[in-house]
């Protein structure tokens, strides 16, 4: 029996797209002219697609779909920061954040329906990973926030829901299509992608070379306390992680930025800093502050402002270069999973009732 499922041209990159259309017997231009429509004009209808033939938009109608997540729930911050819940076409919900910045727009995308990672500060991974987001649905979110907000994205940061490297076909495909000259073409030096350590993939993604920003979420300097943190840890364990690190720095030539999130009484004492400096010293790496946001259910707690102001200064004291991350959207549910989990909770009360 032969799949019947319907193709979702915006999963495919320009050169699947090609393949695509002259398999259909129709010429290589169409492909360029349908990704641009698609990737460049934001369209997510077949027929505004008007230099395309009637009879292939007929053809397209009935054999293919386009990823067109609707808005479920959106919150604005005081500080512009916009929040989107997003729910796809198989009805599972993600969020998107747009940040605006000095520099531009940019917008924080999930990858993935929920994680497997299970790190224990984190509301994403609460209910466990659902599925994978395909190429065209993480590009839309990106499209969504920028067509409700009328304004263009300059940057992109894949550090929403998910892990990128453990869909990391989908994410590579996705970043050839969002900086593809015929799409939105954003370029590599402009997206950050955030991992919390999968040392295997960390040294494929060295491989491709990509000049984009790689964030590995560290936020401990020795085993025990990751560990207790972050379960990955045991699977890739510092010892594996930082030579990873060392590696992807001298294939790519490109800096790491280490995440660390501050936690009240567990990583935030003077000795973690010079744990930390020890770990990465000789990288020439940066180090990402990051005040946590509450979650219910975790055990964790922010560290106060000033304490994260004396570690970093006993970073730099010791020759590493960091930085406090600024907290936008802390008056909308900013903790990244928190908004589909609070979605969730109602609609599971609803049923209830």
């Amino acid at each position: 029996m032969t799949d019947q499922r319907p193709v979702c041209l915006s999963d495919l990159t320009l050169s699947r797209l090609t393949d695509y259309v002259k398999g259909m017997g129709q010429p290589a231009f169409r492909a360029k002219q349908i990704f641009k429509w698609v990737h460049q004009k934001l369209v997510t209808d077949f027929s505004a697609m008007t230099d395309q033939p009637k009879s292939l938009i007929q053809t397209l109608e009935q054999t293919c779909t386009l990823a067109a997540p609707t808005i479920r729930r959106r919150q604005q911050s005081k500080d512009g920061t916009v929040k989107y819940l997003l729910q796809l076409a198989d009805g599972n919900c993600i969020e998107t954040v747009l940040m605006r910045y000095h520099y531009g727009n940019t917008v924080c995308v999930s990858t993935q329906v929920g994680c497997a990672m299970g790190c224990r500060f984190c509301a994403s991974t609460q209910a466990g990973r659902v599925r994978d987001l395909t190429p065209g649905e993480i590009a839309s979110e990106i499209y969504t926030a920028q067509k409700d907000t009328g304004e263009r994205v300059s940057h992109i940061v894949l550090m929403g829901i998910g892990e990128p490297l453990h869909n990391f076909d989908n994410v590579m495909d996705f970043l050839e299509i969002i900086s593809c000259p015929e799409g939105l073409n954003i370029g590599m030096r402009n997206i950050s992608l955030s991992t919390c350590g999968l040392v295997p993939k960390i040294d494929e993604l060295a491989q491709r070379k990509l000049q984009l920003t790689l964030s590995v979420s560290l936020h401990a300097p020795d085993n025990t306390v990751r560990s207790s943190m972050m379960p990955v840890n045991d699977a890739y364990p510092l010892e594996k992680l930082i030579p990873a690190c060392r590696r992807y720095q001298k294939t790519t030539g490109r800096r790491i930025s280490f995440e660390y999130s501050m936690v009240r009484g567990v990583n935030d004492s003077p000795a973690m800093a010079r744990k930390l400096a020890d770990l990465i010293r000789g990288m020439g790496a940066h180090v990402n502050l990051i005040p946590i946001n509450p979650v219910d259910g975790s055990p964790y707690s922010a560290t106060d402002e000033e304490n994260v102001r004396r570690f970093r200064q006993m970073l730099e004291d010791l020759g590493v270069n960091a930085t406090v991350r600024r907290r936008l959207g802390a008056d909308i549910s900013a903790a990244c999973g928190q908004l589909r989990r609070e979605d969730a909770q109602q609609a599971a009360q609803q049923g209830n009732a």
